[in-house]
């Protein structure tokens, strides 16, 4: 491969700063331009799978992961008032070297992909993004909001679910609302948290928690999708608060410290899988601004990781970057991208519509089955 090749990634998140890293360890020059001045070092938390470990093990982050995290190996199943009905223990989708499960903040995440994309090199501006591509057989001349430009052999769009690279590019497919929504919240970790337990039933569709460190998890109680302007933001903790009223157990302790609105965030649900090729010319799509799903597999970040080493293989193995192979890295991934993406949805659908023959351990577990060969 050409050692002068050079890559413009649009987007800062865990899709485009994997990316990073891993084409600048071959040689490849690389630009990252994110839109937000902060790198996007916010959120409440996040739940790695095994195959998504196996992928930050590649970027070469696996072990400042592994100590900021909280790894475990099993899902709990609790009644609404807290009585454990089953334990399950979970599937190691990354090999048995990894945990099948680490629950991380999400800030933190970032802060170490950040550390990652900035020793590796690459060129990064914050607060810019895109202003226009012309792009022609042999590169991409693009402009920045910062008044800069330069000339690219590849721009990646990982600008995420509402990618404003993927709509220049005349990408149609946009995002759609599946019917729930989410509150999520940073909260200390009671004592004897040691896994993501679920409840199914109650005030909401599902109330989950994570542990994300020693004294730290993430809380989530998923509904159906509301107006989220009939929400004011200064009463996010009090609404959070009278949905996990419904939920005994551990639940009773982390509702008690839902009292700080700036640590609460709503948001909705939403599925999107482009369907035809995802590249125009040399401007190829990654992660959510290729597909997003519901978490209720907890698969999104996996599966934007997966498209970041996919790409990254392909890339740094074949000489010509060409039409033929952005194709073959599009129909490389869409079976997997796909099972999950639909997967993730019928979840959903079986809870809004109160499914109760559905077969969501079976439905799960072929999924987990699926993933853990490697992408």
């Amino acid at each position: 491969m050409s050692s002068a090749r050079s890559v413009l990634i649009v987007g800062g998140g865990t899709s485009g700063n994997s990316l990073a890293v891993l084409l600048r360890r071959a040689g490849v020059e690389v630009d990252l331009v994110e839109v937000s001045s902060d790198w996007n070092v916010h959120g409440s938390g996040i739940t790695l799978q095994g195959n998504a470990l196996r992928v930050l093990r590649e970027v070469g982050v696996w072990e400042r992961i592994r100590e900021r995290g909280f790894g475990f190996d099993a899902l709990g199943m609790i009644a609404p008032d807290g009585t454990v009905l089953h334990v399950a223990e979970d599937l190691r989708t990354g090999g048995d070297d990894l945990p099948a499960t680490l629950g991380m903040r999400r800030p933190e995440l970032q802060r170490v992909l950040i550390e990652a994309v900035r020793a590796s090199g690459a060129r990064v501006r914050l607060g810019c993004s895109v202003e226009s591509l012309e792009q022609d057989g042999d590169g991409v001349d693009v402009r920045l909001t910062d008044g800069t430009s330069g000339r690219y052999d590849l721009v990646v769009a990982a600008d995420g679910l509402n990618s404003a690279t993927r709509a220049a590019i005349g990408v149609p497919d946009e995002p759609e609302p599946t019917g729930m929504g989410i509150w999520r919240v940073t909260a200390p970790r009671p004592a004897g948290v040691e896994r993501t337990d679920l409840a199914y039933g109650g005030p909401a569709y599902i109330a989950g928690y994570c542990p994300t460190g020693e004294d730290s998890l993430y809380a989530y109680l998923v509904e159906p999708a509301r107006d989220r302007a009939a929400v004011p933001p200064e009463s996010h903790a009090e609404e959070m608060r009278r949905l996990a009223a419904g939920y005994g157990g551990h639940w009773t302790e982390i509702r008690d410290s839902i009292t700080d609105s700036s640590q609460v965030n709503y948001t909705w649900f939403h599925r999107l899988l482009v369907e035809g090729p995802w590249h125009r010319g040399r401007v190829v799509l990654v992660g959510d601004a290729a597909h997003a799903c519901p978490p209720t597999l907890a698969q999104g970040a996996a599966m934007s990781l997966e498209d970041a080493l996919v790409l990254a293989e392909l890339l740094t193995t074949h000489d010509a970057w060409d039409d033929a192979l952005l194709t073959r890295y599009r129909d490389r991934r869409v079976p997997r991208v796909r099972m999950v993406v639909e997967n993730s949805v019928r979840l959903g659908a079986w809870l809004m519509e109160g499914a109760r023959d559905a077969d969501a351990p079976g439905l799960i577990g072929r999924t987990m089955a699926a993933l853990a060969e490697r992408p």
